[in-house]
């Protein structure tokens, strides 16, 4: 069962491969697969915009950092400069922070850089792919296109097309019925000219049943006359004869 199941199930990929094969379009197929290249080239490009977007923030980001570290130490100075030492601390505790979230930044900001720039390449490889593409695309269409034509052209002309194969066999089903009809016609002008139809029409205008039955009664009386009168004649002449007959013995003996 096994055994049976497996070749079912290649057998019937192999007619769905079949039947795909015959439907598919090349040029349709090189179509699509040249949008879905495009798309992805649209994908990878929103992708670098993105990217740019977040550095942008974070470089927007640095430099209010770098303004905040910059007015932290004029305060501190100021402070310490006022006698207020707590408070110049305090402010070069923020200055601090605010130093170490910039270099924090400064480290993302490196990394988007480095992110834009790869996709930014890997675009350009991926565009120059779909540009090579799209040449031989055309080429490849062209090329079926111009094939496609000389086999139509060649199934015309000699008629081993599906469509010149229909119209071979509807022109051979036209003659076989036109032979037919025409057998059929002399038959009929063969019929008519021996009689065959006057005959019928002879013995289907007694109408019904009847209408034969009476004419069937008529002929026999007819003939029951005819033959009373030849029996008659035939009685008459015999009595009549019976000497020449017998005169006529005598003179051959």
């Amino acid at each position: 069962m096994a055994g049976m199941g497996g070749r079912m199930s290649i057998v019937i990929k192999a007619k769905i491969n079949k039947l795909l094969d015959k439907a598919e379009d090349p040029g349709e197929t090189l179509e699509y697969s040249y949008q879905r290249q495009m798309e992805l080239l649209q994908n990878v490009k929103k992708g670098i915009a993105d990217v740019v977007t977040s550095k942008k923030r974070l470089q927007m980001q640095q430099t209010k950092l770098e303004r905040q570290v910059v007015k932290l130490d004029t305060q501190a100075r100021q402070a310490l400069a006022a006698g207020q030492e707590d408070l110049a601390r305090t402010a070069l505790e923020r200055k601090q922070f605010a130093q170490g979230e910039l270099q924090s930044l400064d480290q993302q900001v490196a990394e988007l850089e480095q992110q834009q720039q790869s996709l930014i390449q890997k675009e350009q490889q991926l565009r120059t792919k779909i540009d090579q593409f799209r040449t031989k695309k055309e080429v490849i269409k062209a090329q079926y296109s111009a094939a496609e034509a000389s086999v139509k052209i060649s199934e015309a002309a000699t008629g081993v097309g599906e469509e010149m194969a229909d119209v071979g066999l509807a022109m051979q089903r036209a003659q076989d019925k036109t032979e037919n009809m025409r057998a059929r016609a002399g038959a009929m002008e063969e019929l008519e000219a021996s009689g065959a139809f006057d005959d019928n029409l002879a013995l289907g205008s007694g109408g019904d049943d009847i209408d034969r039955q009476l004419h069937e009664l008529t002929s026999q009386s007819a003939v029951d006359d005819d033959l009373a009168r030849m029996k008659a004649e035939l009685g008459a002449g015999s009595s009549g004869d019976a000497p020449a007959l017998e005169q006529g013995k005598g003179e051959g003996a």
